[in-house]
């Protein structure tokens, strides 16, 4: 029979226990154990939550990986046309855990109203476009249906329905200049089917998406020509290895880009994410020591007398530190337990009514995402439980230094 732990429960049980002296200080580290993990729950579900979100809304526009024409090109403009007919269209088979390839082609224009005008990026795309990002964007309409040969239906996000007062069923004229000034510019008419609004706002004033056909009359390019490719792979933690290897497996006239490569500053700065959860998750579990370092000594003061006394009756110093130590690790267990049902409670509620909404213009979403995980959820209590228990073996072994003699005459 482990005693230790039978001795701990007891004290733990007794009503003295909750009466005691140390009745506040437990409930203070309670306390503080509680909040430390909520904080450090939502911080982790928050900043991963917010990478991943950030992440998805890039990659609906541009895909993983983008290959296209060796040029000069600066500007977001499809200017040298690519061939569909390649090894790697429409499976790239070549390469392991890419999902899907899709044609694409870009044109910048003018959307020309009555009262206003706006210059935007006409996104040409075709029947195999994954349109599965935006689905989920979509907040009114539907999908654009390019069965059509000159479909004139189009996709617009719902910053640049607001700003040019467009609503579903408007019909509008696009412009696109000509390379020589001198001739009349082409015009592509517009019909909005669907308004959408995936929250990055730097993206969804840029981006209208239509027929890749208009492009391709506009350019004079043949009906297999386009713009780029835009890949997607399966695991997105392995983007910079199969950025490489769709490079290797491409003619060597083809050019690849990653999308972090492209947003590089977008995703550099939410990097900086993980630094910040590991300074919270740091601090939390310090602050949470020190409470449980400060209960463990007041419990070990507290209980003098019944260390002399199991000291006299022939206990060794460790197993009277393992009966303090779980007597702390009941503390601790408590703490995460209301730190968890709290914690994990704000962030379904987060998750399912939107409490807390964030300005698009700095964050790129609308409301603070949250990423809610098993795993991660066990790592970080079972190292709490852990960090914490290693940082009061220092103060128990205070326990050593009691004499038994001194102990039991101790008031």
């Amino acid at each position: 029979m482990n005693y230790e732990y039978f001795i701990a429960k007891r004290i733990i049980g007794s009503k003295t226990y909750k009466s005691s002296i140390s009745a506040p200080i437990i409930k203070i580290g309670i306390v503080a154990i509680a909040i430390g993990i909520v904080v450090m729950m939502i911080a982790i579900a928050t900043g991963i939550g917010l990478q991943q979100k950030i992440r998805d809304k890039v990659v609906a526009f541009n895909g993983h990986v983008t290959i296209s024409n060796f040029d000069s090109n600066n500007s977001q403009e499809s200017v040298f046309p690519l061939s569909k007919n390649q090894e790697f269209y429409p499976e790239f088979k070549s390469v392991e855990g890419v999902s899907h390839v899709q044609g694409v082609a870009t044109k910048f224009g003018v959307i020309r109203t009555e009262t206003d005008f706006e210059g935007v990026i006409y996104k040409g795309v075709d029947n195999d476009y994954n349109w599965q990002f935006f689905k989920e964007f979509l907040v009114g309409g539907r999908l654009p249906n390019l069965e059509t040969k000159w479909s004139e239906e189009v996709l617009i996000s719902q910053y640049l329905a607001n700003r040019l007062g467009f609503k579903l069923g408007d019909s509008f004229q696009m412009i696109f200049a000509k390379d020589d000034p001198e001739k009349l510019p082409n015009y592509v008419k517009c019909k909005i089917v669907g308004i959408y609004n995936s929250g990055f706002q730097d993206l969804d004033k840029q981006y209208l998406i239509g027929n890749i056909r208009h492009i391709q009359r506009i350019n004079q390019w043949d009906k297999d020509q386009i713009g780029n490719f835009e890949v997607f792979i399966e695991d997105y933690s392995k983007i910079e290895q199969k950025g490489i290897e769709i490079y290797q497996n491409t003619p060597s006239t083809f050019n690849t880009q990653t999308v972090t490569e492209k947003y590089y500053s977008i995703f550099e700065w939410i990097k900086i994410f993980d630094k910040n959860i590991y300074g919270i998750i740091g601090i939390m579990i310090l602050v949470a020591g020190i409470n449980m370092i400060t209960a463990l000594l007041v419990l070990i003061l507290e209980r003098t007398q019944m260390i002399g006394i199991l000291k006299a009756l022939g206990s060794n110093n460790w197993s009277i530190r393992k009966l303090f130590l779980y007597n702390a690790s009941y503390i601790i267990i408590l703490g995460l337990f209301w730190g968890n049902l709290l914690g994990l409670g704000l962030l379904f509620a987060q998750k399912y009514f939107k409490l807390f909404p964030l300005d698009p213009s700095v964050y790129y979403v609308t409301e603070a995402p949250v990423y809610i995980s098993l795993g991660y959820i066990l790592a970080l209590n079972i190292g709490t439980l852990i960090l914490c228990l290693l940082m009061l073996l220092v103060p128990s072994y205070i326990i050593t230094k009691i004499s038994p003699v001194r102990a039991i005459r101790f008031d």
